[in-house]
């Protein structure tokens, strides 16, 4: 029997050379972060329903939006990837979904290590890896993940673009900014639609407090990061931070309005930026309106889920600023059932997630101290739970704003001072000394 193989060269059970086609144009399309891969998979299915690396690349697209309502999908493509399986490393890549799925997020990521460290050129065991990394902030694996492999890939293998995009991202969020830069530069050279390698570069303007490198960056670049992209509402949400940090606020709200939130996605990893974007305007003293009531409509199915203690303290932005006292309510108690549950959901609500949460809805009540008890605690590990540094600035704005309205001064001086010597340049930290001063 003729054993076929995909476009990196791996042998790939229960396939025909049409599934294989639409498998590696919907593994394309997952790199990028463009168009429908989950359609383009399908159709692989449709073809070579036996087909085992097809069913996981299925899996993880229906996992990776952190969505409870599409774990029980996944389940059963992590089921049919084992079932058909007839390759070590497709039992591996099933192994690591069926884990994830069951919420061991970080045994997954080991599966998934290992399977990298055998086949260094299996760009869905990185992007899944990668990604992994990232919700369970495992910032030194977002970068070494991808840094063991970049020996055995060169510019003229297909997908060699998403390495570089990747270990940029990984670089950014460990401090080494230039050569962050320098990769994800060099992987929109290679392909101008990598939506993560765009993201990556962001990151790094960001972390520099330099705005105007960042608009410069984004902007005029739109029509490569956003079109028929599923990750535009982050991009924009970057540039939109970049303007905030500019006190551009009409503009701003301008964009919320015309590309964040405004459109009204409920999905979950937009909605992660609808609430942030809005809680940063907030904490500034903005006027928001009544933007908050109908993201916290949105929030209202996830209330229940338990399954991501990231997307709860989001949530509880929206449930607690609109109003929403019965919402803010069940999702304390889905908190307090996850605590009493196991699995690494239960740590990452346990460590940083049932604080942060608590915190954000103390704050909207108004017990400033309180806040700063509960957030003073977990800001050195809020990595813990997931984000990048980018997102979880915001626990750091909450707490200074926090200290500020309690009227802890010596606490409010420190933090603020602590902030300007990290962001000299920024108008916010300038104000923030200067109001801890008064």
């Amino acid at each position: 029997m003729t054993v076929l193989i995909d476009a990196l060269g791996h042998p790939v059970s229960g396939a025909t050379t049409a599934a294989i086609d639409h498998y590696d144009q919907a593994a394309h399309e997952m790199r990028c972060l463009i168009g429908d891969p989950l359609a383009t998979i399908d159709r692989a299915l449709a073809e070579a329903p036996g087909m085992s690396i097809a069913h996981t690349l299925r899996a993880w697209l229906h996992l990776l939006g952190t969505e409870a309502p599409a774990l029980a999908t996944a389940r059963e493509a992590a089921e049919a990837a084992a079932r058909h399986a007839g390759t070590d490393r497709e039992r591996m890549h099933a192994r690591s979904a069926a884990l994830v799925t069951a919420g061991r997020w970080r045994d997954g990521a080991r599966v998934l290590e290992d399977l990298s460290a055998q086949h260094p050129r299996d760009l869905l065991a990185l992007q899944t890896g990668h990604q992994v990394d990232f919700f369970t902030g495992d910032s030194r694996m977002l970068r070494d993940r991808i840094a063991r492999v970049r020996p055995h890939w060169n510019d003229a293998m297909p997908g060699h673009h998403a390495v570089l995009g990747m270990h940029a991202f990984g670089l950014e969020e460990t401090g080494a900014y230039a050569q962050a830069e320098r990769t994800g530069r060099r992987a929109i050279e290679l392909q101008p639609r990598d939506t993560w390698a765009w993201h990556a570069v962001a990151h790094v303007h960001e972390m520099h407090n330099a705005p105007k490198d960042g608009i410069a960056w984004l902007e005029p670049n739109a029509a490569h990061w956003s079109r028929d992209s599923f990750f535009a509402v982050h991009n924009w949400w970057h540039l939109a931070l970049f303007k905030l940090e500019q006190d551009r606020h009409d503009e701003v709200l301008a964009m919320y309005d015309a590309s964040i939130g405004g459109p009204g996605s409920g999905v979950v990893l937009d909605m992660i930026d609808q609430s942030a974007l809005l809680w940063r305007l907030a904490l500034r003293g903005v006027d928001v309106g009544d933007r908050w009531q109908p993201l916290a409509e949105r929030w209202e199915p996830h209330a229940t889920a338990g399954n991501y203690a990231f997307n709860d303290l989001h949530a509880m932005m929206a449930f607690a600023s609109a109003g929403r006292s019965d919402l803010a309510a069940q999702l304390r108690e889905t908190q307090r059932a996850a605590l009493a549950g196991d699995g690494d959901t239960r740590a990452f609500t346990a460590d940083v997630g049932e604080a942060a949460t608590r915190a954000v809805q103390t704050f909207v009540a108004g017990d400033h101290a309180t806040v700063v008890a509960l957030l003073r605690p977990i800001r050195s590990s809020a990595h813990r739970f997931g984000g990048s540094h980018a997102q979880r600035d915001l626990l750091d704005l909450t707490l200074i704003e926090a200290a500020l309205r309690s009227g802890d001064r010596p606490l409010a001086a420190a933090l603020a001072a602590e902030r300007a010597a990290m962001r000299p340049a920024s108008p916010l930290a300038q104000r923030f000394v200067a109001r801890a001063a008064a």
